[in-house]
């Protein structure tokens, strides 16, 4: 409370306090707004009413024009707004973002590739609509600053002197057309790539990653196989088989390069399946793999099961294993069999410590799968069940009777 006889002060900021910042600070500032809201500082001052103009990141997105009140011209606000800032803006951009994909049709880029291909670019995103994929400009190919890249329905089709870009560490493709040649030279041409992201579903042929600084890889789509050359620091693995192929991947061949592998996630074993006899376990063991995740597997199918306790006895490392079991029905003998804890009486899973199993429905398989977890599992401390059904009362006292190498290994049957 004020004090009597005195009128309650309000603190205001001195007139000139925003004019008079420094610019590194109002860059700062202007970086951490969405860009609409940047433009609109303009109205603060005369001195801030092109601060938006120097700044070196941009994103773009429908947010800028879509309104409540004008949900047409989408297309035509674009354009102007793409027109202002190349006419508006000075100095480099060293990261720009394009995300449209929801707009009916994919406006023309190519003054803004050669705008942005003069202005030192870093980092682009491209997220660009379904349908007829932009082709990318020439100027496009000349952007040799690039470190990260992004491509979401775009048409690679690089110029015959096109040599890649060799400071590239990011690159992350999603629906884009590019033959399979093509993209071995696009990653072969980026001798600095750490991060490489493929979700293409029109390859059809083998392809081959030579990336020696390569760190993360993860693919999703439709091949034939994937041959790794030079893939030396190659950590963490993503595999996602969209449709059945029939020719398979030589279980030990793919897995041979990955000497620094810690992270394996496949979608599903089939990827290896079918090509030749499948081990009981890799000429060699990959002592760095500590996380493994299949995220489908069908238990009845021999080939499945047989690669899948084939990388367990070949990780002899593991500290995490987690499965998803597809349901399905059969008779094969041979895949239970498998299964049984005294086919790996010289096996010992000494560093696993946590096995989580999804959409479990109590078949002989799955609890001779948990079974044998439980007693080759020395170190285990928890093993989370989520079945597809509700909680069994059965199975909760089958699993209390398992054997189980470690004393402190808890089993939590919990419904998803």
């Amino acid at each position: 409370m004020a004090p009597k006889g005195k009128k309650h002060c309000v603190r205001t900021l001195p007139p000139d306090v925003l004019n008079n910042l420094p610019e590194n600070v109002v860059d700062e500032i202007l970086i951490r707004l969405p860009l609409r809201d940047a433009v609109r500082t303009s109205i603060l001052s005369k001195k801030w009413r092109y601060n938006w103009c120097r700044l070196p990141q941009l994103t773009l997105d429908q947010a800028l024009w879509k309104t409540k009140k004008d949900l047409t011209y989408i297309t035509s606000n674009f354009t102007k707004i793409i027109y202002h800032i190349m006419t508006l803006h000075v100095g480099p951009i060293t990261k720009f973002t394009l995300c449209i994909p929801n707009l009916e049709g994919c406006p023309n880029l190519d003054n803004l590739m050669y705008f942005l291909s003069r202005n030192v670019i870093k980092h682009l995103v491209l997220r660009l609509p379904r349908g007829n994929p932009y082709k990318l400009p020439s100027s496009f190919f000349v952007c040799l600053q690039l470190r990260h890249l992004t491509l979401k329905n775009c048409l690679i089709l690089p110029p015959p002197t096109f040599k890649g870009f060799d400071r590239l560490t990011s690159l992350k493709l999603y629906n884009v057309s590019i033959s399979s040649k093509l993209l071995e030279s696009f990653i072969s041409y980026s001798p600095l790539l750490e991060q490489l992201v493929l979700q293409i579903s029109g390859l059809s042929d083998i392809i081959e990653i030579n990336a020696p600084m390569l760190r993360s890889f993860d693919f999703t789509g439709n091949i034939r196989c994937i041959c790794f050359k030079s893939i030396p620091l190659l950590a963490k693995l993503l595999l996602t088989q969209e449709n059945y192929v029939e020719e398979k991947c030589n279980i030990a061949k793919f897995f041979e390069p990955l000497i620094a592998l810690e992270h394996l996630h496949l979608n599903d074993t089939f990827f290896f399946a079918g090509a030749g006899e499948v081990p009981t376990r890799l000429p060699f063991n990959l002592n760095f793999v500590k996380h493994l995740c299949i995220s489908s597997i069908c238990l009845f199918v021999l080939e499945e099961v047989s690669c899948a306790l084939c990388l367990l006895r070949s990780f002899p490392c593991l500290q995490y294993v987690e499965i998803k079991v597809e349901a399905g029905d059969g008779n094969d003998i041979p895949a239970l069999e498998c299964l049984e804890v005294e086919q790996f009486s010289d096996v010992s899973f000494n560093h696993l410590r946590e096995v989580k199993l999804i959409r479990t429905n109590g078949t002989i398989r799955e609890m001779q799968l948990m079974k044998l977890l439980l007693a080759k599992s020395p170190v285990l401390v928890r093993m989370l069940i989520q079945p597809c059904l509700v909680e069994d009362s059965a199975i909760l006292a089958e699993l209390t009777n398992f054997q189980r190498a470690s004393p402190k290994a808890q089993v939590v049957y919990k419904h998803q």
